[in-house]
């Protein structure tokens, strides 16, 4: 048996692994997840308010709580609801939630919804290489597809329990469809003649490449390499309509150009194939390079949205579930459609492409004449063509809106919360209230990303911050007449508190999904919502100023990298190695009062003022 340590979103853990032949018997001990006791959330969900109110909102707020909560009351008999459909369904929630937070948004996929990984800059800069490497990629990507079918996928464990491994299988052959009203994840892996073709596209043009031989084994990487130049031989032109463009669009908008494309059967096919391939690559040409400072930020962009139309946002299918991204400077990482895939899953299968792409490929290619990649068509009508215009259009103005500012963070890494005892997640959590209290002067609603794989069928649970441990220590950092001593305590109150708040939504004890459940499960039994949702400190408390997650990977300098959640908000994310950190911070340069840059810079200072709290230089 293996043990090696893993961040799984914001936990630290220790994980064990075992083969996947025994998933069934783990599957059966994976638990159902809890429906939290009502009177402990409400109880959490004031407390998450207290820093945010002032006390005469609280107060009103508090009583409709409690009036909420009391027995006999219209809270006790929504969790009587809950807890009927916890015993009813695999799991309570996940439905719930992918529907709502994912499918039911009419947000254009890219920036707002989709997340990207960036990875580190391979040594190569032109085409031949990068061919080669892609190569390599895929036949990595195969490989892992292979130990999930055939059962040798090793089984995580967090803290001595298996995590749920059901998305795995998924992640391949699965794709969002648009629809007038909400979305549905078509998944082709599962039907009797599973697909045996990736997408690969370049200059805007799609590509079927089979990656298996008629006898069913894998393509050696001799193979796929021979075809992919094949590919390139036959996408010279960059005059093509970029299709895929169509999919960055407001869901609705891109819903009626969906159903406008599919009235062509030439059209029905190329999509079909694109939502039913395994996975697509896309073979982007290279990001524009001004400066070494800027162009870590720039790489992000990239595989987020793709750089814009005059760029290589031409080369995405955003409703796919995986794409994977290899440009010409070497650049390369993977963009994510998160209703599916979500980030430990996703890390495991980066972790084994990285692992398998330092090793030799043993396997001699057989010398069968291989059929040529087809490509894919499209009729394109002048209502189509309108559609692609007006998609080019408003993609631009939102990949122009959105601020990417990348930086790594060398003074010191997860190895000095650790000297002192703190969990480097919940130590960076309140790092980052405190420097967006020095650019706003004010702490705001942010959310941390928990997984709940620990439980069958769990997806993800959001941690709450500020507490009020959090604002304690804030307002005391900057104030001269407090002591470093006193400091430091508060400090580590605030960093204790954070902890204590990851520990429960570990457990199945968090309070966003359990008030989302309460809410939705009034409109399932025909009620109106009930006024603690209709509350103005309900929706400040969810208006998340600062969307965050850590990037849950070991051992890897790579950035992951996603829009915020609100107009005038921030999302960070982070990767904490031992002696240094990657961020990522996004923002919308169409709000006044956000700024990456400026948050980036203050939470640089932030970080060295901590360490200096900390380590006093005599």
């Amino acid at each position: 048996m293996i043990f090696r340590k893993i961040h799984s979103g914001s936990c630290r853990a220790w994980l064990s692994r075992v083969s996947l032949r025994q998933e069934l018997c783990f599957f059966s001990s994976v638990p159902p997840q809890p429906v939290p006791p009502l009177a402990q959330t409400l109880q959490g969900y004031l407390r998450a308010l207290e820093p945010l109110l002032p006390p005469e909102e609280l107060s009103h707020t508090r009583r409709m709580v409690h009036d909420f909560g009391r027995p006999g009351g219209l809270g006790p008999q929504l969790q009587e609801g809950l807890e009927k459909r916890a015993r009813l369904n695999k799991n309570w929630i996940s439905d719930w939630w992918v529907q709502r937070a994912y499918l039911e948004s009419r947000q254009p996929l890219p920036v707002h919804s989709n997340a990207a990984i960036s990875l580190p800059r391979r040594d190569f800069n032109d085409w031949r290489s990068q061919l080669v490497f892609a190569s390599r990629l895929i036949a990595a990507v195969l490989d892992f597809k292979a130990k999930i079918n055939t059962g040798q996928l090793q089984v995580e464990f967090m803290r001595g329990k298996p995590l749920c491994k059901e998305l795995y299988p998924l992640l391949f052959s699965s794709c969002r469809i648009p629809g007038p009203k909400h979305d549905y994840i078509a998944h082709y892996g599962r039907s009797r003649r599973s697909p045996t073709h990736i997408t690969v596209v370049r200059n805007y043009q799609f590509f079927q490449l089979e990656v298996y031989n008629s006898d069913g084994s894998r393509m050696t990487e001799s193979q796929i390499h021979g075809q992919l130049l094949r590919i390139r031989s036959q996408s010279w032109k960059t005059d093509k309509e970029p299709m895929g463009i169509l999919t960055s669009e407001h869901r609705h908008t891109w819903g009626e150009a969906y159903n406008r494309l599919l009235r062509d059967k030439l059209n029905q096919e190329s999509v079909r194939m694109i939502e039913t391939g395994l996975f697509s690559l896309c073979l982007d040409s290279p990001v524009m390079r001004i400066s070494d400072e800027k162009y870590a930020s720039r790489k992000a962009a990239q595989v987020l949205h793709g750089g814009g139309t005059f760029s290589n946002s031409g080369n995405r299918w955003f409703d796919k579930t995986l794409q994977f991204v290899v440009g010409e400077d070497g650049s390369w990482g993977l963009l994510y459609e998160q209703a599916t895939a979500e980030g430990p899953p996703v890390a495991t299968l980066l972790d084994h492409v990285i692992e398998y792409c330092e090793k030799p490929d043993p396997k001699r290619a057989p010398l069968l004449p291989l059929p040529m990649p087809k490509k894919l068509y499209f009729h394109i009508d002048r209502e189509i063509k309108r559609d692609i215009e007006h998609a080019k259009q408003n993609l631009d103005i939102l990949i122009n809106d959105l601020d990417v500012n990348v930086f790594n963070f060398k003074k010191f890494g997860k190895n000095l919360p650790k000297q002192h005892q703190m969990s480097p997640n919940s130590f960076i959590q309140v790092a980052l209230q405190l420097a967006y209290y020095r650019v706003h002067s004010e702490v705001c609603p942010a959310c941390d990303i928990a997984t709940q794989r620990m439980f069958r069928g769990g997806r993800t649970e959001y941690i709450r911050s500020p507490t009020k441990q959090g604002l304690q220590f804030i307002l005391a950092f900057d104030n001269p007449s407090v002591s470093r001593e006193a400091k430091q305590e508060l400090f580590r109150e605030a960093v204790d508190a954070y902890s204590g708040l990851t520990e429960a939504a570990l457990n199945g004890h968090g309070i966003d999904r359990h008030l989302l459940g309460l809410k939705l499960q009034a409109i399932e039994e025909g009620m109106s919502i009930p006024k603690i949702f209709m509350d103005t400190a309900y929706g400040l408390a969810t208006h998340f100023k600062l969307r965050t997650g850590q990037m849950p990977a070991n051992n890897t300098d790579s950035v992951m990298c996603f829009g915020p959640l609100v107009p005038d908000g921030y999302a960070v994310c982070y990767n904490p190695q031992a002696d240094h950190i990657h961020f990522s911070i996004t923002a919308f340069n169409c709000c006044e009062d956000t700024n990456a840059e400026r948050l980036a810079r203050t939470l640089r200072d932030t970080m060295c003022h901590l360490q200096e709290m900390l380590q006093p230089t005599v």
